[in-house]
């Protein structure tokens, strides 16, 4: 009995420093998610710092090279959707008459929907079929549109980061107090830059590879300014199924205003889901696998887990994050059935 009082005990403290964590994770969003982004990618471009260090290249000039590079990049996709988003956010009226229209055929079936709905519910109904464009649209806009105080403390605190990470990591080193916890410590560290940096390489070549067959598909499909569809394709494919299912929602709203009929309408979204089908069940798992293995309801979770907690950020973090976690782990308790890098 006093061995079972003692395990509850044991299950409660953990329990309530869990729910103290999340809400430290939750309150401290402002802070920490620039904070640890900025982290994640450091460990990320750890190697390249490495290499041209290896090369006589001080490491403050690489990490401000890649900076700036990574600058350029954010600036270059900026510049290249600006246009076309302010354009579709000004035809909003047009785009939205028109999809009504072209989705008239759905007119009979969301009408059975509201009779059941009032049948059961009464007429206020638990949810509603439609609502004003503009309830839709500024709330996302506001969720996914970042802070500029947290976009200046991410650049600002990677920068940091990529100059002095090594010797944070040695000042870490040195408070441990044998020399087996140090080892250990360093391989962890290694693990994770490897599996970082080995995925993104991956998952970058890849997603490049599947923007530039979309944007080619919807230049003949005619859609609309078919190099910004294929830079969205790459950018949400970062984040597993919520982003793919996000640009099949876009290429078919799209399809819907610039199309006369929804047979043509639906060409490039059920493109889209055969492509990234094909891509997330055989081509990355296949590719990615040789160096680590995430199981996808691991991946799942974490997606849901991150996004709730941090947005849409947080989604981009999730994969990440929990190739960390797996990495700690299998260190912590190594795993004949979980295969990293050598």
């Amino acid at each position: 009995m006093q061995t079972m009082w003692a395990t509850v005990g044991n299950a409660a403290i953990v329990g309530i420093f869990l729910l103290l964590f999340g809400a430290f994770l939750y309150f401290g969003r402002a802070l920490l998610l620039p904070i640890l982004a900025a982290a994640i990618v450091a460990l990320t471009l750890a190697p390249l710092i490495k290499a041209a260090g290896g090369r006589g290249i001080p490491p403050w000039i690489t990490s401000i090279v890649l900076l700036l590079l990574m600058l350029g990049a954010l600036s270059l996709i900026v510049t290249l959707i600006a246009a076309p988003v302010s354009e579709w956010i000004g035809r909003a009226p047009e785009i939205g008459a028109s999809i009504k229209q072209k989705l008239a055929v759905l007119d009979q079936p969301l009408a059975s929907l509201k009779e059941l709905e009032n049948t059961f519910f009464g007429s206020n109904g638990m949810f509603s079929v439609s609502a004003p464009a503009t309830n839709v649209v500024l709330p996302v806009v506001a969720f996914v549109t970042p802070a500029v105080g947290e976009l200046v403390l991410f650049f600002a605190t990677l920068l940091f980061f990529l100059v002095g990470q090594f010797e944070l990591r040695n000042s870490a080193v040195s408070m441990f107090g044998n020399r087996e916890t140090k080892i250990r410590f360093l391989k962890i560290m290694r693990d994770i830059e490897r599996n970082l940096a080995g995925y993104l390489t991956v998952v970058t070549m890849i997603n490049v590879a599947l923007g530039a067959i979309v944007a080619i598909g919807a230049a003949l499909i005619g859609l609309p300014n078919p190099v910004v569809f294929g830079v969205l394709a790459a950018l949400f494919n970062y984040v597993p199924y919520v982003g793919p299912a996000i640009m099949v929602v876009v290429l078919f709203g799209v399809g819907l205003v610039s199309f006369p009929s929804l047979s043509h309408a639906v060409i490039a979204p059920l493109g889209l889901i055969g492509l990234t089908t094909l891509e997330g069940h055989f081509i990355t798992p296949t590719i990615v696998g040789r160096r680590i293995t995430l199981n996808p309801l691991l991946v799942f979770l974490a997606l849901a887990f991150w996004t709730w907690l941090w947005g849409p950020i947080g989604a981009f973090l999730a994969v990440p994050l929990s190739i960390i976690g797996l990495v700690v782990f299998n260190h912590s308790i190594p795993s004949d059935d979980v295969k990293l890098p050598d």
